[in-house]
């Protein structure tokens, strides 16, 4: 019995010595080959490759992340003076790219934390309501910086529905405030403001007179 079982393992042995070394390959049996030029042949191909200088790959990354980069809406209300010179501008502008039109834009009062004495002190604050899973967004009312607001709504009663909500929550600092009054002009809209526009936005400057494009809502 044990003549057996060494001859078993004398041909077990033998068997994976010839596998391993590719002697069974002539009848379809062996290991992957990991050497040249099996690895060659099973490029795609390889004369593409090539080295990229610090420079030109700085600049495959930033065409890159570029073109990942949607198409985003922005608009601004203007006072009725700017529109005739804003619309001179967007003269030479793709027609379907922009609309100016007469808009009301409604009050808005929001939950408001701040003013803060530093940008120090908001960031600390952001950490903060992270924490207690409250979420808060961007001011749009220069005046109010630094500050933040946990959110905005178009009458005083609603803001203040909210308030008494975060209160319950832990957060003791905020107040309702007006960030905006009701405001009657023009509203420039941009659909669709995609790379080829987005170089252009600098032209808008001088005749929005200060004022910022932000995200529509």
């Amino acid at each position: 019995m044990l003549r057996l079982v060494a001859l078993v393992l004398l041909l077990a042995n033998a068997g994976y010595f010839a596998w391993s070394q590719g002697l069974l390959l002539p009848w379809g049996i062996g290991p992957a080959q990991q050497s040249e030029p099996q690895r060659i042949a099973q490029q795609i191909r390889p004369e593409a490759v090539r080295v990229l200088k610090g420079d030109e790959a700085r600049r495959v990354e930033t065409a890159a992340a570029t073109a990942a980069r949607p198409p985003e809406c922005l608009q601004v209300m203007l006072d009725e003076p700017q529109a005739a010179p804003l619309r001179a501008v967007l003269a030479s502008w793709p027609p379907a790219s922009w609309n100016l039109e007469p808009a009301t834009e409604p009050a808005r009062w929001i939950v408001y934390m701040g003013k803060y004495g530093s940008v120090d002190l908001v960031n600390r604050k952001k950490a903060e309501l992270r924490q207690l899973g409250i979420s808060f967004e961007s001011l749009s009312n220069a005046a109010l910086e630094p500050g933040l607001s946990l959110g905005g709504h178009a009458t005083e009663e609603a803001a203040r529905k909210q308030l008494d909500a975060l209160a319950e929550r832990g957060v003791r600092t905020a107040r309702v405030v007006q960030e905006r009054p009701e405001v009657k002009g023009q509203r420039l809209q941009l659909p669709a403001v995609d790379e080829t526009l987005r170089p252009r936005l600098a032209e808008l400057n001088a005749a929005l007179a200060g004022k910022t494009l932000r995200p529509c809502r």
